[in-house]
């Protein structure tokens, strides 16, 4: 979306390198910008990094009000989805049905924030799309490998448009990882889980 050049460096997590390591002490984990020599951790770090690094195209809103909920947002959908997204991925009986019922309150909640708008922030890609792409292109992956209807057009009609034009953004589309990676990797760990 900023037509920043950089250099994508794969992580394997199970045996984190050295570089990693080096960048990211704290937690040891990824993303990690190198930006100037200097590290920046954190998925929300990065975006608001790079987009006060990078003026043009801009990710959060140009209002205050308008940047402040964009935060809550993103916040909220980062705090409340990957962890039942991971312990639907990794539980099994009455733990994965507990996460189903977290994801299904999520779901309701972040529809009716999108409301009747093309993306959250309105006609154009922001900061809470971005975030909100664990549910619009992860959780798709998963409940599709585990033969689920969770997210389906009849229960949250407005969410699946939204994935529908999120995914099929030019900028977007370019940059996700292929589906057969996805399914990969998500099978590889809904295979651990289930041992």
């Amino acid at each position: 979306m900023k037509g920043v050049k950089y250099e994508y460096i794969e992580e394997d997590l199970t045996n984190k390198s050295p570089l990693l390591l080096k960048y990211n002490p704290v937690h040891k984990k990824i993303p990690v910008l190198l930006h100037n020599g200097k590290p920046i951790s954190e998925s929300l770090v990065i975006i608001e990094y790079i987009d006060e690094t990078w003026k043009h195209n801009p990710i959060l809103p140009q209002h205050s009000y308008d940047r402040a909920r964009a935060r809550f947002w993103a916040k909220y959908i980062d705090e409340k989805a990957v962890p039942p997204l991971r312990d639907f991925v990794w539980s099994k009986g009455m733990d994965r049905e507990e996460a189903i019922g977290e994801i299904n309150e999520l779901l309701k909640t972040i529809e009716n924030e999108l409301g009747d708008k093309k993306f959250f922030g309105g006609e154009d890609i922001g900061l809470v799309d971005i975030v909100a792409n664990v549910v619009g292109i992860w959780l798709v992956v998963i409940q599709d490998l585990l033969g689920l209807e969770l997210l389906t057009e009849e229960k949250f009609p407005k969410l699946c448009n939204w994935i529908h034009e999120y995914v099929n953004h030019t900028a977007i589309k370019e940059n996700i990882p292929p589906r057969d990676k996805l399914i990969e990797f998500y099978s590889a760990h809904l295979g651990a889980a289930s041992q």
